[in-house]
């Protein structure tokens, strides 16, 4: 791989010839064009237009430069490597929290990707994010723990209460928790036929994350497994990842059972 990597170094050492490049993808420019594009003085100029057309990467036409066929291939890729590093470095914070466990579950799922975490002295955001995925949605389905928080809680029954379309898939204890929180809520809500609950005993990283599906995107909510701390909330409107996640919905609704009363739930639960 010797002489690929001294390709890839010469390319993605110099921010002029990545630069170039970016500029040459939009269409031909001249020198000054390319100079004002780089921020590249006239001699460094002159050095990548002539490296480039040494490779066969650029040709002249007049006083313009465009890329050949071999730099439109070249500068293609790169786009696409940046794109994957951008990612990379975006998601490389929250990743031992992400459901890697689960098969099929990659890097290559996301697309527009947007990351909540708590931050020093401000742990709302992906509460608050959450809650904006929950509130401009008509439809939502989901499963696990991405609805614990209180912040979240309030405006998804809110929602509920005026007309979401939602199923979701608790895990016994999780839904339980529920209950502990507002009786009279869950109980009201749970007899909407908006609303269907169902539980699965065996959630997969039923301590770790919640998933949901949204009209438009899809979330992951993150929890540390010792502690039960909110890491973060990662959200997509990758068509992958739907495709991803509503494999694994529609497997655990086949397994789940329908609540059948929640008073019954109510009362095992005063019982203890």
């Amino acid at each position: 791989m010797g002489a690929t990597l001294d390709d890839i170094e010469f390319l993605v050492s110099s921010p002029h010839r990545v630069g170039v490049l970016d500029a040459l993808t939009s269409g031909p420019c001249d020198r000054d064009e390319l100079r004002t594009a780089t921020g590249a003085s006239s001699p460094t100029m002159g050095r990548v237009l002539a490296d480039f057309q040494d490779r066969h990467w650029i040709e002249r036409d007049g006083k313009t430069y465009q890329l050949t066929e071999l730099g439109e291939f070249v500068a293609g890729w790169l786009e696409d490597f940046s794109d994957a590093i951008a990612y990379q470095r975006r998601l490389r914070e929250v990743w031992p929290w992400l459901p890697h466990e689960i098969d099929g579950f990659t890097i290559e799922l996301f697309t527009d990707v947007v990351i909540s975490q708590p931050g020093p002295g401000y742990p709302y955001k992906p509460v608050e994010r959450l809650t904006e995925l929950i509130t401009a949605t008509g439809t939502m389905r989901g499963f696990g723990m991405a609805l614990l928080k209180s912040g979240n809680l309030e405006p998804f029954f809110d929602h509920v209460l005026d007309g979401l379309h939602c199923e979701y898939i608790y895990p016994p204890d999780v839904f339980e928790d529920l209950l502990s929180w507002d009786e009279d809520t869950v109980v009201e809500t749970a007899t909407r036929a908006n609303y269907t609950i169902l539980l699965h005993d065996d959630l997969p990283l039923d301590d770790q994350c919640g998933i949901c599906l949204f009209d438009d995107r899809v979330s992951i909510c993150c929890y540390d497994t010792e502690t039960g701390a909110l890491q973060s909330l990662v959200d997509t409107e990758s068509d992958e990842m739907r495709a991803w996640a509503e494999s694994y919905y529609e497997r655990f609704r086949d397994e789940a059972r329908p609540l059948a009363d929640a008073t019954d739930l109510l009362s095992a639960e005063s019982a203890r």
